[in-house]
């Protein structure tokens, strides 16, 4: 029985790394409407080993009560083996998840080898639940016990909530006079699945740029996937391109590698996205190209419009490359749109989604002395600014796409805590950011931009969440 100890232990840390690291942290699937029934799977699992581990650390189960635990054990591999259909079916698992699966898997076959012998023991014997005190096992299996079965209630509660969203008008519904056909880059993105998703929502036809097809295929929206430009055919014709195409900046230390990736998935694309445009028969009315607040360097004593020139780092440097290789464009009498954005607001992905699981469990931190801006826009506002940007043949240079109300740090950590329901009282030292992130903490998590969408406002363009409290409610209750 020993060993059969060990192994449910370590079934106990791997399954916690699995919720914690995947199911958290990387999936975020609490957040994702997709995810619904796998939750459901998910906290009807966690519930039976919330009483698996409960009832081995403490107890002998005898007679009838061995049936019952049998039952569980064979009910738990029917749902695994659900789980891992509904799994392929609603999403891409990274590597690692599904090695962690596959180690689980198989250490829980050993558990049922070795468990069965007990089972058939306990099972001739007189009905009773014998109490029985395993010593460090008993503690550690009761510690188990209430994790698991925390999970299960909050995987229930949100999946039950996820299965049943407010309804809702289509996002882009009347901005579009007559169907257009658009071509995006970066499309499989957090920003880029939302604008496919409400674009063809909206009627219109989407194709996708992608070097990774299978991922492009898997969006909920019907789209055609393309690999390369040279794929395209030159007849073929774009009433508007939108350029969103880039590696990451916020996440990780800024290697030279990095650093490369950086340049050529932003400047580089581009530069070939405008080449391609230059061949085409007939070429789109508008590129709305990607660019970021970055571009205004780190002030937090101004307040930056469309009209601030460029400042200094090397967020700013790679902002001035990406615009001006889109705005190239113009040569072949293409409007440009150079969209330099702020925090995107979403629950399963960018900023936002990294936040909320210390947030949720009462580690909230503000970011050093929390005085430095941040600007932000609710995803879905980001959409409607790029569709707007499409169909407003008035609007060309660069656009500021934030919500009018920056906040500062701890002004946004106070809210975010509040929404939530949890403290937010912890900071996070300067030092410490600068020796985890090094110059990315500089330019990106610590950086001070106060920047206010001057153009979008005066070209007539409305903000469903100008407020954070307004986006953070929408987005998180």
């Amino acid at each position: 029985m020993d060993t059969v100890l060990w192994l449910l232990a370590l079934q106990g840390v791997l399954g916690a790394f699995d919720i914690v690291y995947h199911h958290e942290i990387t999936e975020r699937l609490t957040w994702r409407r997709s995810a619904a029934f796998e939750l459901k799977l998910h906290g009807a699992r966690n519930f039976l080993y919330g009483l698996l581990y409960g009832g081995l650390g403490w107890f002998r189960w005898q007679g009838l009560w061995a049936w019952l635990l049998g039952l569980i054990l064979v009910v738990e591999v029917a749902l695994t083996l659900w789980d891992f259909v509904i799994e392929d079916l609603t999403r891409r698992l990274p590597a690692s998840e599904r090695v962690t699966h596959t180690v689980l898997a198989l250490n829980y076959g050993v558990i049922l080898a070795l468990l069965f012998p007990h089972l058939r023991t306990w099972a001739g014997e007189t009905t009773a639940q014998v109490f029985t005190y395993r010593g460090f096992f008993s503690w550690l299996f009761l510690a188990y016990a209430l994790g698991v079965l925390l999970w299960a209630w909050r995987d229930l509660h949100r999946g039950v909530r996820l299965s049943n969203p407010p309804r809702t008008e289509p996002l882009l519904a009347g901005v579009f006079e007559r169907p257009l056909s658009v071509l995006i880059t970066g499309g499989t993105g957090l920003v880029g699945s939302r604008l496919c998703a409400a674009l063809a929502e909206a009627g219109n036809q989407v194709t996708v740029l992608s070097r990774d097809r299978r991922r492009a295929m898997e969006l909920t929206t019907p789209v055609t996937v393309v690999e390369r430009l040279d794929e395209i055919p030159r007849a073929v014709h774009f009433d508007a391109v939108v350029n969103l195409a880039g590696e990451p900046i916020a996440t990780g230390r800024w290697t030279q590698r990095k650093k490369q990736e950086m340049v050529a998935s932003r400047v580089e694309l581009t530069r070939a996205l405008v080449r391609y445009l230059g061949r085409c028969e007939r070429r789109p009315g508008v590129l709305v190209s990607g660019s970021a607040i970055g571009f205004y360097g780190n002030d937090g004593t101004r307040t930056f419009t469309e009209d601030d020139p460029a400042g200094t780092g090397l967020a700013a440097e790679l902002c001035k490359r990406w615009e001006a290789a889109a705005w190239e464009a113009k040569t072949y009498g293409v409007r440009v749109c150079l969209l330099r954005t702020a925090l995107v607001l979403a629950a399963h992905g960018g900023a936002l989604g990294q936040m909320l699981l210390p947030f949720e469990l009462g580690l909230g931190a503000r970011l050093a002395d929390g005085r430095h801006w941040m600007s932000w826009i609710h995803l879905d506002d980001l959409v409607r600014l790029i569709a707007h940007c499409i169909v407003n043949e008035g609007l060309s240079g660069p656009v500021n796409a934030t919500a009018p109300q920056p906040l500062t740090n701890t002004e946004f950590t106070r809210r975010l805590g509040h929404t939530l329901g949890r403290p937010a009282w912890l900071w996070v030292p300067k030092a410490v950011l600068r020796a985890a992130l090094g110059q990315m903490a500089d330019e990106v998590l610590l950086a001070s931009q106060r920047v206010l969408p001057r153009k979008a406002e005066a070209s007539g363009f409305r903000f469903l969440y100008p407020h954070a409290d307004a986006a953070l409610q929408a987005i998180l209750r």
